[in-house]
């Protein structure tokens, strides 16, 4: 049973390295949404309806259900995936499950994405910056040096576009639209990992909300933030192998 890994913004597959080192697998993929370190095929207009025929399209490929963890928007894409394709996969987890409540409120960076002429600014702001401070930058939000070098060379004026275009398709009431009804996702198993210094996502309340209404175990990782799995990769290993081993 293949266990599939989809990262998020700005990121590439890099945030997970020291992850998967821990798993011990051989059959885990990671994949890299178009825009956020792989190329943006013509005419995808980045939305979070297009990444989530996109992430469909490749779990098709692998012909076989699949075990799906999702980190920032890859967690969105995840859950919004598993509602409408539960056959695409055997287990679930994500690490945003409180942006899919309804009191949720977009995080300041969010919303100046979110702004026109606003976001164009803010993302041509971060394309002018020397690559080293980017990299520091990343650090000191939370990634691995090795995971915040790479994200930062990946960081393109492609990548700002596809920013702001999944940002503003998922402006409120978007995303509560899209959370008011989690039941589907009960159809398969499910793990809600709510990282308690994570900023980004609505904080463990919500993200409890959701798994609940969702179904989904909670796996609480206290003291890490919006990157557990560069800041302890082995506690993120232990919780999906926890989680993973428990199924039928």
């Amino acid at each position: 049973m293949p266990l599939v890994l989809v990262h998020g913004n700005p990121e590439t597959d890099a945030i997970w390295d020291e992850l998967r080192e821990h798993l011990q697998r051989e059959d885990v993929v990671a994949l890299s949404p178009p825009g956020f370190g792989a190329p943006v095929p013509d005419g995808f207009g980045a939305t979070s309806d297009e990444y989530v025929a996109w992430l469909a399209g490749e779990l098709e490929r692998l012909d076989r259900p699949v075990d799906l963890v999702g980190h920032d928007w890859g967690g969105g894409h995840v859950c919004r995936l598993v509602a409408a394709r539960p056959d695409l996969v055997r287990s679930w987890a994500t690490d945003i499950a409180g942006c899919f409540d309804p009191a949720y409120v977009w995080h300041e960076r969010a919303q100046v994405w979110q702004t026109p002429g606003a976001g164009e600014e803010a993302v041509a702001q971060q394309l002018a910056v020397p690559l080293e401070r980017r990299v520091a930058f990343f650090q000191g939000l939370g990634m691995s040096s090795q995971a915040a070098e790479r994200c930062a060379t990946a960081f393109s004026e492609d990548m700002g576009r596809c920013i702001l275009s999944l940002y503003r398709s998922a402006t409120q009431p978007k995303m509560a639209q899209w959370g008011a009804d989690l039941t589907p996702l009960r159809s398969r198993p499910g793990l809600a990992i709510i990282p308690t210094e994570d900023h980004y996502t609505g904080g463990e309340a919500l993200a409890r909300r959701a798994a609940e209404r969702a179904g989904a175990h909670v796996a609480v990782l206290s003291g890490l933030g919006h990157w557990w799995m560069c800041q302890d990769p082995r506690r993120g290993a232990d919780v999906l192998r926890t989680f993973l081993s428990g199924l039928a």
